[in-house]
């Protein structure tokens, strides 16, 4: 065992109780012992387990919540930006389990934000799918996706809960996407979105409005993809072109 001696009390606490969620006594879910547990077991003042605890949080292993105590969080999902990818091959490339929950399909009209993005008319009928997004069981996502009328039909008349739409797609319906455009904006959940995913209004969230092209370019599939802030970590990677030197 390494000599802790020499390093501040809450940092030998914050050490313990983040070696025991990382090998597993303590998982993500589960609570933490008591303040003064902590206290009576590390011999420290109830200030010292505060900062520990605290030091956490900001590593973000757990989390305060209030009135209730402090619990170790769920190990957030890594989620790369650098390819057109659905929900479930993104889920499957980190080892998760992706499954859906079908909330709604049907034909709507086209506001102007959609009628842009599919570059129809606005009051254009479309097809609106909406779907919370599980991974391991747990909500991730919820998903409002919109398509040209035609498609979204033939679309909405298989087992969404069970096929992916970009597979639908391009393996049933013969349109191949191409490239995608990504706007994402950190914000916080409105009533809709908290109930679908599971959070309280206003709990932080991550907006992607995406619009996904056939060839053409054509505009096929535009979508807002609401993910949970506390569960995902997004992660792209650039490059530098080169320049010549003066």
């Amino acid at each position: 065992m390494s000599d802790t001696s020499n390093f501040p009390l809450y940092y030998i606490v914050e050490t313990a109780l983040a070696g025991e969620i990382t090998n597993g006594f303590l998982k993500p879910g589960d609570q933490l012992p008591t303040e003064e547990n902590l206290m009576r077991r590390f011999g420290v003042s109830r200030t010292t387990v505060r900062k520990a605890i605290e030091a956490l949080v900001n590593r973000s292993v757990v989390e305060i919540r209030r009135g209730k105590g402090t619990y170790v969080t769920q190990p957030k999902i890594r989620q790369e930006l650098t390819e057109l990818s659905g929900f479930v091959e993104d889920m499957l490339a980190v080892g998760r389990n992706p499954t859906a929950r079908l909330i709604s399909s049907e034909a709507v009209t086209a506001d102007s934000t959609v009628a842009e993005r599919l570059e129809v008319p606005t009051g254009t009928r479309v097809y609106r799918i909406e779907r919370i997004r599980l991974a391991d069981g747990v909500p991730v996502s919820f998903d409002e996706t919109y398509l040209p009328l035609e498609i979204g039909e033939k679309i909405a008349s298989n087992d969404l809960e069970a096929e992916p739409i970009f597979s639908l797609l391009e393996a049933k319906y013969d349109i191949p996407l191409i490239e995608a455009e990504y706007q994402l904006e950190a914000t916080t959940a409105d009533a809709r979105s908290a109930e679908a995913l599971g959070i309280e209004a206003g709990a932080p969230i991550f907006l992607i409005e995406r619009t996904s092209f056939c060839a053409g370019p054509t505009p096929i599939d535009y979508e807002r993809l609401y993910y949970r802030g506390d569960l995902v970590r997004f992660v792209t990677r650039l490059s530098r072109r080169p320049r010549e030197r003066s």
